[in-house]
Parts: C-alpha cells; structure tokens; sequence
C-alpha cells in the first residue's frame, strides 16, 4: 500500500478531506480581504437604508439611551464617509500601536537575534525532548510573526532529522505550533496588539472610555503556549509518530547541511549580549515603576491603570530594540547607529499589506458604528440570550464554533475579529463578559483550524517544504497528519479557557 492510500485510507479521513477541498474551492471565490471589506461597506450602505426606512431601534441598557438605525446612503452618511476618509484610517487603534512594535521587532528580527533564539531553541536537544522544545519554540517564534514559518518549519525538520527521526514529522510539529497556536505565546507579539486595538474599538460601543492592552491575555496566553506544547507533543509521539515515522522520506531527498541548526560563535556572544541588555532594560523600567510617585504609575499609584500597561507597546518596542541592538553589535551583523533606521525601515515595507488590508477595515468600521447597526444587533443579541436564559458557557461554545468555522474561509486574524468583534464584543459586555473574556475565546477559534485549511497560504507553503521530502505529498497527506493535532488541541485549549474561566484566574494584569 503506497503512502498515499495508507494516509487517505480510512473513511473518516476521506470525508474530512472532501470537506477541506470544498472548503478550498469555497474559500478560492472569496475576494481578497481589501475588496471584501469594500463589498461589506457597501452592503453596509444598503442594509442601513433599509433598517432606517424601517425605523429600527434599539434602547441601551448600559446607558440607557435609544439607538436608532442610520442611513449611510443619506446626506449626512456620506458627508461622514468623505469626510472621515482620513481621519477614520489615522485613528484606527491598532494602526499606531502595530507600528511602533514593529519600529522594535525589526531590528531584533533584522539583526539576527529572532531567528538566533529559535535555531537555539532546537539545536542540542535530546531526541527525547526535541518534539517539546520545537512545539513550544513554535510558541516563541511567534514573536516574529509570519516569518515564523519561513524560519522554523525547515528547521524542524533539520532538527528531527538530526536526532535520527523523520524530518516530515519535524515539519508537521514544527507547522501546526505555529498555525494551530497562533493566538498564544510566552511573550508579547504583535497580534497581541493589533487584537487588543480592535477589541478596543469595538468595546467603545457601550463604553467609550474602555481600553484593552495588548497585555489583557497575558496569563492566560502563557499558560496556553504550556499547554499546546505539551498536548503537541502528546498527541505526536502516541498518534501521528508511528505513522508519519513508517513513512518513507524519498532517496533522493535534499540532504541539508545539519550544521546550519549550530550556532555560531558569533551568534551564541549576540545571544549573551541580547540577554544582558533585556535584563538591564527590565531593571530599568522596575526601578522607575518603584517609587510611589513614578510617573509611569496611573492615579493613586496603580499600576494595573498606568501609562506603563496602557502605553505597553511603546516599551515593548524599546526591549525588541535594546535586545536586536546588542545582539547585532556583538553578533557584527549591526555596524553602527545607521544601520537600526534601515532596520526598522525595512520592518514597516514588510507592513505594507496589512497597513493596506487596515485602510479597508478603519473606513468599515467607522461606517458600522456611525450607523448604529452594530451596537442594535449587539443590544438585540444580549436580549435574547437573556431571555432564553443562556448562560456564559454556552454563549461561549457557540461563539467558539461560529468563529472556527469562519476561520475555515477567511484566515486572516485581523480581518476576521474586525468582522465579527463588533458584535461580539458589546453583546457579551452587555451580558457582563469583559471584552479580553471575548477576545480570550477569539484566540482559540481564531488558531486552531489554521493547521487545516487550504484557504491559509502557509498551509501550502508547508506542504511545499514537506514534498521536498515526500514528492508525492499533497494536500490529503498533510491534512491527515494536521486534523488529529488540530482538533485535539481545540478541545484541550477550550478546557483550558474554561478553567480559567470557573476558578476566576485572571487572564491578564488588570
């Protein structure tokens, strides 16, 4: 029996498959996420003619005020969406704060250091413990975005083929840590951010001096990237290692050059550098928190209500800076000042799509809250959840499945949550659920089909790195090896959620 039919065999596995390449051809009409946030403005426009024409109204119960639909085709509608082109862009929240991460991240990822810390994280590990220590530097890389996938898949299939275990399977661990676990993380990321703005946003429906902090799911995303880690590496060695091992890697495969996993002298003295200069960053900014009257301290000397959470991204971006500084100078890959502007010039090219895809979901939302539509739906939701008498678990497995299946079509973190956070956000705050609550649940939905579906680019890209070894893998053969890993982990990752959820952990500072 070929690869092929031992991987497509099974009944089950075959409908999950047909399901997928529906999926595909589904998601292949879907316009790019610019255009469809276009299309959605203007079926926005004809929505609130209609409503308004309609009279429909909704009263507030957080402030008791009448929301009354608005007619975006009106003369008023559209001296707003000319008017408010810019304005509506410039302020969008997660557009500022994105960028001045990045100004950061650049210069760690430009001058080496990200992609140090990941080859440190799988190289000399023990063939024991090389599945947990590629699953969770998968959590890790994802501080550097989408490059994690350019730089670690590859190497996981070095590192297991160094320890004497199938480089395929290094690529499937190595994939589903960052595409499944996109949402979680032991540090800060720029998703991180960008949620939090839009969550921001849509949770000034009802109160418009709310604010989330890239911060608000902290605990909850460290504990998270623990657990997938460890349920990765559960579910790899008891399930998929007796398969994919038994999986022959072709003879003519690409014998890389193993080496390229080692560090290099130079790169393992910008690592000690790195360190050093974050450590000393860390205690510079404790020693300015301490005393009493810092003026990094909010009022009455809170911390949890301070410029220090509030304005997180601003420090955030000065450790990336500090850290990829010192690494560069150590490593010789930084030769002097000039060189950190070019660095964080670059980072900000490498931004142009989504600062583009932003463009499109700023003016949307602008145009959904001028309307009043949202917040209506919102209000009319929180009331029937209330009078079915729906309690918080429930409202959370059906938002749970909801976004898992959108997530399926439309693989875009950002574009989605500005979709559906609107909604979501608001209602559950009117039914007393915190706005990071929601975004908590988003997180889950919105990783763990990423390892499943066609629709996501880095799911054929790692289907290209895996035909390096296997010509004959396609979609089916990594699908197969994807779906137990996936499911699995949205199972686990939702117990986690609700553990937090019933002992009242808190799921970040504040």
């Amino acid at each position: 029996m070929s690869a092929s039919e031992t991987m497509t065999g099974s009944r089950s596995l075959n409908a999950l498959l047909r399901v997928l390449s529906g999926i595909e051809r589904l998601g292949n009409r879907l316009p790019h996420p610019f255009w469809l946030f276009i299309v959605l403005s203007a079926l926005l426009a004809l929505v609130s003619w209609g409503l308004s024409a309609a009279g429909v109204s909704a009263v507030n119960p957080a402030s008791g005020k009448t929301v009354v639909a608005k007619n975006l085709l009106s003369a008023d509608g559209v001296r707003m969406m000319v008017e408010g082109v810019v304005e509506n862009y410039t302020t969008f929240p997660p557009l500022g704060t994105i960028l001045v991460v990045m100004l950061g991240v650049a210069v760690a990822e430009r001058s080496g250091l990200l992609a140090a810390v990941l080859r440190s994280g799988v190289s000399k590990v023990s063939p024991k413990w090389v599945t947990f220590a590629l699953a969770f530097t998968g959590m890790v890389a994802h501080v550097a975005s989408d490059a994690a996938y350019v730089v670690l898949i590859p190497l996981g299939a070095l590192a297991f083929r160094a320890v004497g275990r199938s480089p395929i399977l290094g690529i499937v661990v190595a994939f589903v840590s960052i595409s499944a676990g996109y949402d979680a993380s032991p540090l800060v990321t720029p998703v991180d951010a960008i949620l939090s703005g839009l969550t921001t946003a849509a949770a000034h429906t009802v109160d418009p001096a709310y604010t989330v902090t890239p911060l608000a799911n902290y605990f909850f995303s460290l504990a998270s990237s623990l657990v997938l880690a460890a349920t990765i590496t559960l579910v790899t060695e008891r399930v998929l290692a007796r398969r994919v091992e038994s999986i022959p890697v072709d003879p003519d495969a690409p014998d890389d050059d193993l080496g390229s996993l080692a560090l290099s002298a130079e790169e393992r003295r910008g690592l000690r550098a790195a360190a050093i200069a974050l450590v000393a960053f860390v205690i510079v900014i404790v020693a300015a928190v301490l005393p009493a009257g810092s003026p990094l301290r909010g009022k009455d000397g809170s911390i949890v209500q301070s410029p220090l959470l509030t304005s997180i991204a601003v420090f955030l971006a000065l450790a990336f800076l500090a850290a990829g500084w010192a690494y560069g100078k150590a490593a010789g890959t930084v030769a002097g000042s000039r060189d950190i502007p070019g660095f964080m010039a670059h980072g900000l090219r490498e931004m142009a799509p989504i600062l583009v895809l932003f463009f499109a979901i700023s003016q949307f939302l602008a145009y959904f809250k001028w309307t009043g539509i949202g917040e209506i739906i919102a209000i009319g939701g929180a009331d029937l959840l209330k009078s079915a008498g729906v309690s918080g678990p429930v409202v959370f497995l059906g938002i749970l499945l909801v976004v898992t299946l959108i997530n399926l079509v439309v693989t875009s973190g950002s574009a989605q949550w500005a979709l559906v956070g609107p909604v979501f956000v608001p209602m559950l705050m009117l039914l007393s659920i915190p706005p990071e609550t929601t975004q908590a649940l988003y997180r889950i939905a919105d990783s763990c089909t990423n390892a499943i579906t066609p629709m996501s680019p880095y799911f054929v890209m790692a289907l290209g790195f895996l035909q390096r070894y296997r010509r004959t893998a396609g979609i089916g053969t990594l699908a197969s090896m994807t779906i137990p890993l996936s499911l699995t982990l949205l199972v686990v990752w939702t117990v986690l959620f609700f553990v937090f959820w019933w002992l009242g952990i808190p799921l970040g500072p504040g």
